[in-house]
């Protein structure tokens, strides 16, 4: 179980801010050790944690600046309107579709779908001449918020990406790439912490005796990790293109497929 703890929480903080799916790669990677159902989900969904941590921690200096500058300042106040603008679409639909999703859109081909069409659509919005108006995270509008709010609900489709989804949303909305990407990481905050503790009190009782020192250890790896990945992120979008993260989630995705033609 120590290798699987590593494993897990090395494959979260990797892709959980990437756009490539960590939902995705967490249920390849369980398929690959044999450690799935119920038990292995608390497992995924509890190391998401540590991700959000780590962009809490790297963005912990401007968050608290908008925190207490809430009460007299009018950004501020913009700022968290549209962060609560762009939670609301997808948590509405994943209250909704939560159970279908679970049962029927957790496997291996789903998610190799799901890698591919989102490698297709980055191909599609960095082929558009997009403007990208916004060059600051927290000067996000609300009709911007709201597009970014539409484009997670992509994300619920396993395999598809909530980082994939909000930046090529915030994009399409008229963020830079690196407003649109910071955009992203600030509401990845509540929308993971909202989702995951959910998830949580929902299953919880799957856990085994001794689990608990596992999931601190996949918890703890899955912080630094996600926190190295944050950081490498904010310094590649600033001269690349994400074009990188489509082939390579087409390869993957057309590689799962192949792996399960033949299976």
């Amino acid at each position: 179980m120590f290798w699987i703890a590593i494993l897990l929480g090395v494959v979260e903080g990797l892709t959980e801010f990437l756009p490539i799916s960590s939902t995705g790669h967490l249920i390849v990677a369980s398929r690959l050790v044999a450690f799935e159902g119920k038990r292995a989900e608390v497992f995924n969904i509890f190391i998401q944690l540590g991700a959000i941590l780590a962009v809490v921690w790297e963005y912990r200096a401007r968050l608290f600046r908008v925190v207490r500058a809430l009460p007299r300042s009018a950004e501020a106040r913009g700022f968290v309107r549209s962060l609560a603008i762009a939670f609301l679409p997808a948590a509405v639909v994943g209250l909704l579709v939560h159970d279908f999703i679970s049962e029927h859109l957790f496997s291996p081909l789903t998610v190799a779908l799901a890698l591919i069409a989102g490698a297709l659509l980055i191909f599609l919005v960095e082929a558009l001449p997009l403007p990208g108006r916004t060059e600051l995270a927290e000067a996000t509008t609300w009709p911007q918020a709201l597009g970014v709010g539409i484009a997670q609900c992509l994300a619920l489709w396993p395999g598809f990406s909530r980082s994939a989804a909000t930046i090529l949303g915030g994009m399409g909305a008229g963020l830079n790439r690196r407003a649109a990407t910071e955009f992203s990481f600030f509401l990845a905050i509540p929308t993971m912490f909202a989702a995951t503790s959910y998830d949580l009190l929902k299953n919880f009782d799957a856990l085994e005796p001794g689990d608990l020192s596992w999931l601190a250890l996949s918890f703890v790896v899955s912080f630094l990790v996600a926190w190295a990945s944050v950081r490498w992120l904010l310094r590649f979008v600033s001269s690349h293109t994400f074009r990188v993260f489509a082939w390579y989630r087409l390869g993957f995705g057309v590689l799962i497929l192949l792996v399960l033609r033949t299976t």
